[in-house]
């Protein structure tokens, strides 16, 4: 094992060349490393939000948004339903999450009407043609009420919550921070911390814009009047106009066509006014409803709605059956291309509750950064003169790849652009124990060989073949952990499971090739002379 090809040589000087490559940038400032040329690598660690601050949030989705959309839609359904079988319904209330009507149908009716809407209409809530979702209920006063089971709310929440933290984070990646933390707390909860980004404020305004597009018809059975400002017929909403705000637009609150069907918005220019416009992009599912409801619908006014607000309403003239369109509502280059930005991004489905947030200041991160120095100080001052104690020449050699070890998994750090946490510190101190056992393990081998009466080669060859078992199984114990607590665990702690991980690798490669290496010339070097070797 002391025998080194010169391919073997080869990658051990690339492998440590690369990992010492990728480590020197931290050792330097950033107004230094814009200065050395572009081959040259410029990544540092990041450092989370405990070591150099920033911000944290604490959201709520609003899940009952969700539940009364969903229940408007089902009115909307039953209306259009009971109007083209000529029955009657009458009374239609819609409070908590919850739909009160009379009818002169029997409840049985009412959930096979239903059941049909669900088949008829690929937009309805329940999505496989089943009443299993709903509750319906005959009150004291004749009412008929329709209610969403708790496990089907329970679905709409997880739904809500896993769609708004895709689309959080894809807002949040577009203000070029370092590894946000993004996770889920609870049910309907939300955490956000973005190390190095010490103003809340813009992470709000950035997720307090929904983007929320949608197409629906205009509502020309009334006029709208001045002076009932907020009065609408039931299954319609009365919405500002973005022209003019004084001027108001009755819409129906049937969705026709949502904004969760975009694949594509782009800024760009009116080719006859040159204006700024927005074009977006369907795709198939929402290309064919486009298609088909500008081509039932022809001649009648269609509202394009962003975040509550009617920004244009023009009349279908023709069937719209590419699947684009554009948006035009007076927008400067910057609003067009912020729009754009917003829509890719996606809606979110429902508004976002702040329940806590702050600002998290650098210099608790310093002191920790301080702390985690002079930890690692000491603890590395201990480890190098015990070794050379103990072991002296083959010690003197183990240290050294313990300098290249914590070299190379700081190397590592940046090259991925892991985060670096206060967890991950405390991680990578325990890597400096971590290689320093490896090596006494082996050397302890080699002393029982010599003691057995072996030479010095055979005891080293021998030494680490009967270690390398014991390594190996420590290690891999190990390792198995970290993984399962990178999985298992979040935010910081997931960050002493990756050093943990990344310190195994590399105090299992210096211990075996590195320090091997350092003995192997040593060893050569002293049978040449004819000198004798002590451990």
């Amino acid at each position: 094992m002391l025998y080194f090809s010169r391919s073997k040589k080869l990658l051990i000087f690339l492998t440590i060349g690369i990992g010492l490559l990728f480590a020197l940038p931290n050792f330097f400032s950033k107004e230094l490393l814009n200065s050395f040329p572009n081959f040259f690598p410029n990544q540092q660690v990041n450092l989370g939000l405990d070591l150099q601050g920033g911000s944290h949030l604490l959201l709520e989705v609003d899940t009952d948004v969700i539940i009364n959309e969903r229940i408007d839609n089902l009115t909307s359904d039953l209306r259009k339903l009971y109007r083209e079988e000529n029955l009657k319904i009458s009374s239609i209330k819609t409070t908590d999450g919850s739909l009160k009507f009379k009818s002169s149908s029997t409840a049985q009716s009412v959930i096979n009407k239903i059941k049909d809407l669900s088949v008829t209409d690929s937009q309805n809530l329940l999505q496989v043609g089943s009443s299993s979702n709903l509750i319906v209920n005959i009150n004291s006063d004749e009412y008929l009420e329709i209610l969403f089971t708790e496990e089907y709310k329970k679905l709409l929440t997880i739904n809500a919550v896993n769609q708004s933290l895709e689309i959080v984070r894809r807002r949040i990646d577009e203000l070029g921070t370092r590894e946000p933390t993004i996770q889920r707390q609870g049910v309907s909860r939300i955490i956000i911390q973005v190390p190095g980004l010490e103003d809340p404020d813009q992470i709000k305004s950035l997720l307090g814009q929904t983007a929320k597009l949608t197409f629906q018809l205009v509502d020309q059975s009334v006029v709208y009047d001045p002076q009932k400002p907020d009065k609408a017929p039931i299954g319609s909403e009365v919405l500002p106009s973005d022209d003019d705000p004084n001027y108001k637009i009755i819409v129906k609150k049937r969705v026709m066509v949502g904004g969760e069907n975009l694949v594509d918005a782009q800024p760009g220019f009116d080719p006859q006014t040159n204006e700024p416009i927005v074009t977006f992009r369907f795709d198939g599912i929402g290309a064919k409803k486009f298609g088909r409801v500008t081509q039932q619908n022809v001649g009648k006014p269609f509202a394009i709605i962003l975040d509550d607000r009617v920004v244009s309403a023009p009349v279908i003239r023709d069937a719209i059956l590419g699947g684009s369109g554009q948006i035009s509502g007076g927008f400067t280059s910057e609003e067009a291309n912020e729009l754009a930005i917003l829509l890719r991004a996606g809606a979110l489905p429902a508004p976002l509750i702040i329940l806590e947030e702050r600002s998290v200041g650098p210099d608790l991160g310093a002191d920790s950064i301080n702390a985690g120095k002079i930890a690692a100080i000491i603890g590395f001052a201990a480890v190098i003169l015990f070794m050379l104690f103990i072991y002296r020449t083959f010690g003197f050699f183990a240290d050294i790849a313990l300098i290249i070890n914590l070299l190379l998994v700081l190397g590592v750090l940046s090259m991925f652009q892991a985060t670096l946490t206060l967890p991950g510190i405390a991680g990578i101190i325990l890597t400096i124990g971590m290689a320093v056992d490896a090596n006494v393990l082996i050397f302890e081998r080699v002393k029982e060989e010599l003691r057995n009466g072996s030479s010095m080669i055979n005891s080293i060859d021998n030494g680490y073949k009967r270690a390398l078992s014991t390594i190996l199984d420590a290690n891999i114990t190990t390792l198995i952990a970290a993984i399962i607590l990178f999985f298992m665990a979040s935010g910081p702690v997931r960050g002493f499971s990756i050093t943990l991980a990344i310190g195994i690798f590399t105090s299992v490669f210096t211990a075996f090739t590195v320090t091997r290496f350092f003995i192997s010339l040593r060893v050569r070097k002293m049978k040449s002379e004819s000198v004798g070797l002590k451990i």
